[in-house]
């Protein structure tokens, strides 16, 4: 019920032709990004060829006992690897722009909470302990979330009585990120400057390259538990952009749902840090650009988000990998990549200021 009656509301702002508009370019981002799947997969220090890589799932298949050496690039080192960063991408795409929606504000991120911040301080301290490579998704995975779980305590107990309690939430949230902050710039400077510094700040940095089969599978469940949840309850979410009170008197029960997105993208964008670092400004831009695309209505902004998030960080790791001569660290080209854009972002909200 109160589902069509929201329903309602949204398609009258929006034609049939607009409709139509928008799931035609869902359709063609997915081509488009099946096409870059393939062509990645041929990219790399080994190029491969279109019959090389038919050959090397023909043999995956047939189970032969030496692999030849594309079979091995494709299924255990450059597959992974892009299928992990398409994953990525579009997890950390789809958080931020719930975030956006929820918190209504087009400047937040899925690291509000201090997500980044608190997972950063888990895979430091592991490697500062030098701990495995499963302890650090581990202690990455867990800090994230604890982080996130500080803030909405201490959001709740700082905002009792109030009526500010999204602002004390994100204040909370600024408090909680610069401390775990301050915890990694802790360890960083405790660790030994000949072999785990290093390891901690390329670690920051963002990177696929360690990434596995294994580590791809293991970025499945916890993405899924928490992208499903943001893409069933996108429709509610169109529901809070209208404010809280008009929110409340169609039954949305707003701290529930917001408790909920923060709790799935928290899982979600905690399981991405603990397997490739740390790589911002993929949940800030993409959901602009995506708005720009098919409009602020989350029936299509939250999936085509999903889609050109994975988009753009697979583009991002291939010219990583493919085309200097050392491996860039994706954390420092996906910076170069959003600064700009947020200085657009920034100039275009100051017009409209003016």
């Amino acid at each position: 019920m109160e589902r069509n009656i929201v329903s309602k509301l949204i398609n009258k702002k929006e034609s049939l032709e607009n409709k139509n508009h928008n799931k035609l370019i869902f359709i063609t981002l997915i081509m488009f990004l099946i096409g870059l799947i393939i062509v990645s997969l041929m990219l790399g220090r080994y190029n491969l060829s279109y019959k090389e890589m038919i050959d090397a799932v023909i043999n995956k298949f047939m189970i032969k006992e030496n692999a030849a050496i594309a079979e091995t690039i494709l299924f255990n080192v450059r597959g992974p690897r892009i299928f992990t960063a398409v994953l990525v991408g579009g997890t950390l795409s789809i958080a931020g722009a719930s975030y956006q929606s929820m918190f209504k504000n087009p400047m937040v991120s899925p690291d509000l909470l201090g997500v980044t911040s608190g997972a950063g301080f888990g895979a430091a301290l592991a490697l500062l302990l030098d701990l495995s490579f499963w302890s650090v998704q581990i202690f990455a995975f867990s800090f994230g979330v604890l982080a996130v779980f500080v803030t909405l305590t201490i959001g709740k107990v700082v905002s009792k009585g109030s009526s500010g309690k999204i602002i004390i939430l994100i204040l909370s949230g600024m408090i909680v990120g610069t401390l775990f902050k301050s915890f990694i710039s802790i360890t960083k400077y405790l660790a030994d400057p000949n072999d785990s510094l290093p390891e901690i700040t390329f670690w920051l940095m963002g990177s696929f390259s360690s990434v596995d089969s294994n580590d791809f599978l293991k970025l499945c469940i916890p993405v899924i538990i928490g992208v499903v949840p943001m893409i069933l309850l996108r429709w509610k979410l169109n529901v809070m952009t209208f404010g809280e009170e008009e929110a409340k008197s169609l039954g949305i029960e707003t701290e529930k749902i917001r408790i909920l997105i923060i709790i799935a993208s928290t899982i979600a964008t905690s399981a991405c840090i603990s397997i490739c670092g740390i790589i911002g400004w993929v949940g800030l831009i993409i959901p602009h650009i995506t708005r720009m695309i098919v409009g602020p209505n989350n029936n299509y902004l939250i999936p085509t988000s999903l889609v050109i998030g994975g988009i753009y960080l697979l583009i991002v790791d291939n010219i990583s990998r493919a085309v200097f001569p050392i491996e860039i660290p994706l954390g420092i080209l996906t910076s170069i990549i959003g600064a700009p854009f947020f200085l657009y972002l920034l100039l275009k909200a100051r017009r409209s200021w003016e």
